[in-house]
Formats: structure tokens, C-alpha cells, sequence
């Protein structure tokens, strides 16, 4: 093809040539033989479309191989983009699967765990957080911390403490016999939609499963050390008990007429001395005893009743007043239900407040009529309501306090209330064994009032 373009371009790059160019066609007369000119052209049109034709199949050829090179090329992209959106299937499969478990993980998690950025705003937001909080994640997304959660026990000084520190910060809130909470705060590096995560762990019943296992060990030694005692204290009392009884039949058999009048009162008084020990020394071992009950269903008035018997035995002033001198005066409802308890532990209760209104009789200045000590037990909705009032001495304002607080709590104040006459044992009792509470009033006009509350 390139040289017919040549031929031609010379053939008209000589215009000024003279001689005939269809000289070859013409006859001896000089006519033009046209039939030779046609078959000529015919000819040379042949051989022209012949080279062309060369030429085509040569282009044909050369753009078959190009498709055929382009074909192969399209079927191996074509393979290589199946296997990369294969790749890329999986691995986001991957990804999708372990973003999955990673929330799961995050939402099975029995705390709270809240993410935060720098600006303090939630980012993370676990299940557990909403069931605590009430509020869904997307609620609280991108809101302050504290205006998401006002209830949170902590601080925006210490959240920011953690967050320019970098240190992990380890902080517990308890609010005694209600809850308590284990508070992790760390700080995440490298990232920037979270700056800090913050975990809540309620360990509430971790504490009161540990504060059991401590009072049980207490307790254990507190009924070994009463054993001890009730029985290193029944010794000289059993000696001192005897030896009155036999110096009482000698007194009553010898012939000290004036003697005798004023040694056998005195007998008396030391014997009578003697079997108040021996009360307090049964006291002591059922106290030990009850330690190791077990629940039970019980009347709360025979409990009363048999409360009020063992102080009628235990306290006795040598000064004259007996509790089995005061008027008691019992209101008990009638058809009152049982109650799941300790019946040693809730005597030893009612003893105790008896004990205490008892030296608050004794103790009383200015005296308004008799001694007086009024009990009620009555039901309200689904709790046994007891009630032990007396016009004794009453109580200030820090002494209806301190009262319920264990001694080693208590201020170094002057005037603070005796340990001796504290009631911080049938507080724990009551509270913390039986599920219920126990409260006091006092004033100078309606006396000091003791109030029991036990769920049914």
C-alpha cells in the first residue's frame, strides 16, 4: 500500500512531461483502442484491489491477534477482579463477623462500659448501660456524659485526670447495705473517636457475699467468746450460790436472834444476786446458740412474752427497782401471721430493748407516774410492726444516733453515748438478718418510742 502511494505521488509530481501516456492504446491510424484501455484498467484496478485486499487480511490478521491478546487480558482482569471481590468479600465477612462478636462481647458484658472522646461525649454505649440508665444508645450518642447519665459517681475532674494522665484510674462508691460499685477509667491511645472507657462493675453482691462470710466469722467467735465466758463466769457463780444456801440453812439453825435478822436479808440479796448471774449466764449461752439457727416460723408475741420473762430474771437493780415492778402494758392484734426468723436472734432484740428501757426508768429525773413500758404488734400491709415504748429518761438529738452506731464509729465528743447502753447489735440483727428496720423517737412529752419493722 505504501508503495502505490509512492507510484502515484510521483506520477503527479511530473505535470510538465510531454509525452502521451495513452500512446500504448492507440491504433496505427491514431485511434484510441479502447477496448485495451479497459482491459488495462481492469487489470491494474484487479492487481490494485488485490493489493488492498493483502493489506486487509494483513490488518485482519494482525487485529484478530490484537483481539484475541485483548480477549486473553480482558478474561485474566477479569479473574483477578472475581478473586480480589472474593478477597474482599471475605475479609469484610471477616470483619463483619468480628465487629459483631466484639459488640456481642461488649453487650454481654455484665458492667457498664461507656466510651468517651475528648470532648466528653458518649461514643460507646454497652446493653447493660441502657438497662441501668433507661436509655438506648442512640438516645445518648454524641450527648455529655453527665447529661446522659446525671446519676454517675464521678467527676469531670477525674474523667479529664484520666484522660491528660494517660494512668488508669481505680475508684469505688458504696453506699452501706444498698449497693457498691467497682469504677475502671483507662485511656485509649491512637484513636480518635474515643478517648476514654469507663467500666461500672456493680460488685454489690461480691461485698455482701464477703461482708457474710466476714460477720459469719465473727459471729462464730463472738458465740465461742460467750461460751467461754458463760461457762468461766458459771463456776464462781454456782461456788457462790451454794455456799449462800448453806450459810442460809446454818444462819436459819443457829440462835442469833438479832444477828439473824439483819444476815438473812443480806443472804437473800446475795442470792438473789447469784441467780441473776445464772440468768445472764443462760443468756449468754443462748446467744451463743443462735448463731448457729437456722430460719424458722415463729410467733413474734411468744417471742415478746418470753423476752419479757428472761428480763423479768436478768435485770434487777440493788438499789430497788426490778423490771418485774414495771407495768407492762401489752397490745397485741389479734390473728397476727408468722414470720420466717431467727426466734434466739429477735429475743435477744426484744431483750435488749427492754434492757434499755429498763435504765432509762432507773435513770429518769424527773418522774411523771409509774414506771411504764407499753408494747404493740400489729400488721400493716405486708409487714409486722412492733412498737416498745416508755416514759423513762429520753434520748437527745445525737444520742437517737448514736444509739444504732457501733462504738468504734462514734466521735471522741464529751457526752457521747455509753457503749453499754448502745443497741448497734439488734440494729445489725434486725437489718441485716431479718431484712427490716428499727428506728426511735424520743421527746419529753410522749417518752422514748422503739419501732420495729419485719416484712412477711
Amino acid at each position: 500500500m505504501k508503495q502505490f502511494a509512492v507510484l502515484v505521488a510521483l506520477m503527479g509530481a511530473c505535470p510538465g512531461a510531454s509525452a502521451d501516456v495513452f500512446a500504448v492504446f492507440r491504433e496505427q491510424d491514431g485511434s484510441t483502442n479502447w477496448q485495451y484501455v479497459a482491459n488495462t484498467s481492469a487489470s491494474l484496478l484487479i492487481l490494485i484491489l488485490l493489493v488492498v485486499l493483502v493489506f486487509l487480511i494483513r490488518a485482519h490478521l494482525r487485529a484478530k491477534r490484537s483481539n484475541q491478546a485483548l480477549t486473553e487480558i480482558k478474561e485474566t482482569l477479569e479473574e483477578r477482579v472475581e478473586q480480589r471481590t472474593e478477597v474482599l468479600q471475605q475479609t469484610a465477612e471477616q470483619l463483619r463477623q468480628r465487629e459483631a462478636y466484639i459488640a456481642s462481647i461488649v453487650n454481654s458484658m455484665p458492667v457498664m462500659l461507656i466510651g468517651l472522646n475528648e470532648q466528653l461525649e458518649v461514643t460507646q454505649w454497652n446493653r447493660t448501660a441502657e438497662d441501668i440508665t433507661g436509655r438506648p444508645f442512640d438516645d445518648v450518642k454524641g450527648m455529655n456524659l453527665w447529661k446522659a447519665y446525671p446519676a454517675i459517681t464521678l467527676s469531670e475532674e477525674q474523667v479529664r485526670d484520666v484522660l491528660v494522665s494517660g494512668e488508669t484510674g481505680h475508684l469505688k462508691h458504696t453506699q452501706q447495705g444498698q449497693y457498691s460499685f467497682d469504677i475502671t477509667l483507662y485511656r485509649l491511645r491512637d484513636h480518635d473517636d474515643t478517648g476514654v472507657v469507663i467500666l461500672v462493675s456493680d460488685i454489690t453482691r461480691q461485698v455482701n457475699a464477703e461482708n457474710k462470710v466476714a460477720e459469719r466469722d465473727k459471729l462464730s467467735a463472738l458465740g465461742e467468746l460467750a461460751s467461754a465466758m458463760a461457762y468461766d463466769i458459771s463456776l464462781p457463780v454456782n461456788s457462790i450460790f451454794q455456799h449462800v444456801s448453806s450459810a442460809r440453812e446454818r444462819i436459819e439453825a443457829s440462835e442469833l436472834d438479832e444477828v439473824k435478822e439483819y444476815l438473812l436479808p443480806e443472804v437473800d440479796v446475795v442470792g438473789r444476786n447469784a441467780r441473776q448471774a445464772g440468768a445472764i449466764v443462760d443468756n449468754l449461752l443462748n446467744l451463743a446458740r443462735s448463731h448457729h439457727d437456722t430460719k424458722q416460723r415463729a410467733d413474734v408475741p411468744a417471742l415478746m412474752d418470753r423476752s419479757i420473762a428472761l428480763a423479768s430474771e436478768l435485770f434487777i437493780d440493788a438499789e430497788g427497782l426490778a423490771f418485774g415492778d414495771i407495768a407492762i402494758d401489752r397490745q397485741y392484734a389479734a390473728s397476727l401471721p408468722q414470720i420466717h426468723c431467727l426466734p434466739d436472734e429477735l429475743v435477744q432484740v426484744f431483750t435488749r430493748l427492754l434492757r434499755s428501757a429498763f435504765y432509762a426508768l432507773k435513770d429518769r429525773e424527773a418522774a411523771t407516774g409509774e414506771p411504764r413500758i407499753g408494747i404493740g404488734i400489729e400488721r400493716y400491709v405486708e409487714s409486722l410492726w412492733i412498737r416498745l415504748e416508755h416514759n423513762g429518761a429520753c434520748l437527745s438529738a445525737s444520742e437517737q444516733v448514736e444509739i444504732f452506731e457501733p462504738y468504734f464509729l462514734s466521735s471522741e465528743q464529751d457526752g457521747r453515748y455509753p457503749v453499754e447502753h448502745r443497741l448497734s447489735y439488734p440494729h445489725f440483727i434486725i437489718t441485716e438478718h431479718h431484712g427490716g428496720h428499727l428506728a426511735v423517737t424520743s421527746d419529753e412529752q410522749l417518752g422514748t418510742c422503739f419501732n420495729i419493722q419485719l416484712p412477711l
